[in-house]
């Protein structure tokens, strides 16, 4: 019979536990717009929850080039995604308890297509936005794809993509997902 995970895999997954949990207060991604009208920027931040930032100023600019709005409402994910965060933290609560190496191999395979999953859709949702311009709109541009992380010009504007805190933080949980693999890689 293959041994448990060490009691160091355990604390390490009871860690990434509670980052994830504490992910749902923070953003995971933000978007940045400058030019010279507003040279400190303007910003659509995204949390798992909401978004914020100065939403009402971009949205009555991307009036003019026929975008749709940014708003809650748009994006109905923001209204499961706690529900998905807080039950992958009590997965990997459940995880660290039973301690089978098994078990962490699904759930890493689980966390990672959750990444893949939600990097697509934040793609579907950028690419709608940038392409889907209302035809009568005052100002016409070519349609458009943002970068989910980078830098992109339209008109006058420059666009920063990145990952935040939220981000990183998921980065850190995969990382004390992987940890016990190695930690624990003659067991």
């Amino acid at each position: 019979m293959k041994k448990k995970l060490s009691i160091a895999s355990v604390t390490s997954l009871l860690v990434a536990a509670v980052i994830t949990g504490l992910t749902l207060f923070v953003p995971w991604w933000g978007m940045k717009f400058y030019a010279p009208q507003y040279p400190e920027g303007l910003d659509i931040i995204v949390y798992p929850t909401t978004l914020a930032g100065d939403l009402d100023i971009v949205n009555a600019l991307n009036h003019y080039i026929g975008m749709a709005l940014f708003s809650n409402e748009s994006f109905p994910e923001l209204k499961y995604m706690p529900y998905i965060v807080l039950g992958f933290a009590i997965l990997l609560l459940i995880v660290a308890l039973i301690r089978k190496k098994s078990f962490l191999y699904g759930l890493i395979s689980l966390f990672i297509l959750g990444g893949i999953v939600g990097l697509l859709d934040m793609y579907r949702w950028l690419k709608k936005f940038g392409t889907e311009l209302d035809p009568m709109a005052p100002i016409e541009l070519e349609p458009f794809i943002p970068p989910i992380i980078g830098e992109n010009i339209i008109a006058n504007f420059t666009t920063i993509s990145y990952f935040t805190y939220g981000g990183y933080m998921l980065l850190i949980v995969l990382l004390l997902m992987i940890y016990p693999l190695w930690k624990d890689r003659s067991k």
